[in-house]
């Protein structure tokens, strides 16, 4: 949900003179990374987190797979929908 609005507050900075100067393709391609690397960091700590439970603690932590799964899932059918689109 958030990531939709920023992708439309960062097209319709664009469109305002002043600050439209300021927000060229370098800052909306840094924004991007960012977000990229913000989402694989807390990918990451989930599944981190998921193998520390399972492992030292023996506790099946439900919500932790949860996320690891459907980040996963997301991944691998935008892969194939890009894959097969372009």
């Amino acid at each position: 949900m958030v990531i939709p609005i920023l992708v439309l507050i960062g097209k319709r900075l664009k469109n305002i003179p002043i600050i439209g100067k300021l927000v060229d393709e370098r800052f909306l391609t840094y924004r991007r990374r960012a977000q990229r690397i913000a989402g694989l960091a807390g990918f990451l700590l989930a599944d981190v987190l998921y193998g520390y439970r399972l492992l030292a603690k023996h506790v099946w932590s439900g919500d932790l797979l949860a996320v690891v799964l459907t980040v996963t899932g997301v991944y691998l059918v935008l892969i194939t929908w890009y894959l097969f689109t372009e």
